[in-house]
């Protein structure tokens, strides 16, 4: 069931898939610090409904958002953009433990950016931009940006985009390995949810240490990494959809997974 049409932030359950949809057309869903508190109360309650598997962040056919709300930031001091809580509205969504696809359509700019790159995966249609122009006002990216571009993309092309605030085209994104499916103009959410079926169909329980072991990996040694892998998958023998998995396998049906 979907909020009032008037909310910034309109939430969708369709099974095991939600849809979390950015609504300030108006504003091309700048990020505003009403929108970013619906944002992260909306992925709280998802994280715990048991049964939401998958969460598509979208911001319709148009636009993803182009940015934060600079009416909000522009005469702020260092002490009082800090005591916005940003950092903590980010949270629900970087530590999401369900998979989190971002659906972008046209513009990703600035924070609409790095809400994206904070996704485990984007789907993008032909005609989305990704950008961080944020150094063209006198700052720089404040959560995580750049460092996630930089681990998606490389230094350079991280430098290049930050230093220059130049926009990254779909098609180019998609070739860097930034942009996981492309879909037709206006297509992102519809190609997004259709995956996000897909994926609402594996395991949960794997699907949740996949993403531990991605996330707690990235930063360590590869041996360490390797160990940490190696943990969670020989923690998934102690479930009962592994039993389930390989049983309808070696029987040749369709397994049926209860996330235990």
């Amino acid at each position: 069931m979907a909020d009032a049409a008037d909310h910034p932030v309109q939430v969708e359950r369709r099974g095991a898939v939600a849809l979390v949809r950015l609504h300030r057309p108006e504003k091309l869903n700048a990020l505003d610090l009403a929108t970013r508190r619906r944002l992260a109360g909306a992925l709280r309650d998802l994280a715990a409904d048991r049964e939401v598997r998958v969460i598509v962040i979208s911001g319709g056919d148009q636009v993803f958002a182009a940015g934060a709300d600079l009416r909000l930031l522009a005469d702020k001091t260092p002490g009082q953009v800090q005591a916005l809580g940003f950092s903590e509205l980010w949270e629900p969504i970087v530590d999401c433990p369900k998979p989190v696809i971002a659906a972008v359509s046209g513009l990703a700019l600035g924070a609409g950016c790095e809400l994206a790159l904070m996704c485990d995966m984007i789907v993008a249609d032909a005609v989305a931009q990704f950008g961080l122009p944020e150094s063209r006002v006198g700052v720089m990216p404040g959560a995580g940006g750049g460092q996630r571009l930089m681990r998606a993309l490389g230094r350079p092309m991280a430098s290049y985009m930050l230093m220059t605030g130049a926009r990254l085209p779909a098609a180019r994104a998609w070739q860097l390995g930034l942009v996981c499916e492309l879909a037709e103009a206006g297509q992102a959410e519809a190609k997004a949810l259709e995956l996000a079926g897909q994926i609402a169909s594996q395991p949960p329980l794997a699907l949740a240490a996949i993403k531990r072991g991605l996330a707690g990996g990235e930063g360590l040694p590869l041996a360490a990494a390797n160990a940490l892998e190696n943990r969670e998958f020989l923690l998934l023998f102690d479930t009962a959809d592994q039993k389930e998995g390989m049983a309808a396998f070696l029987d040749k049906r369709a397994p049926v997974f209860e996330g235990r």
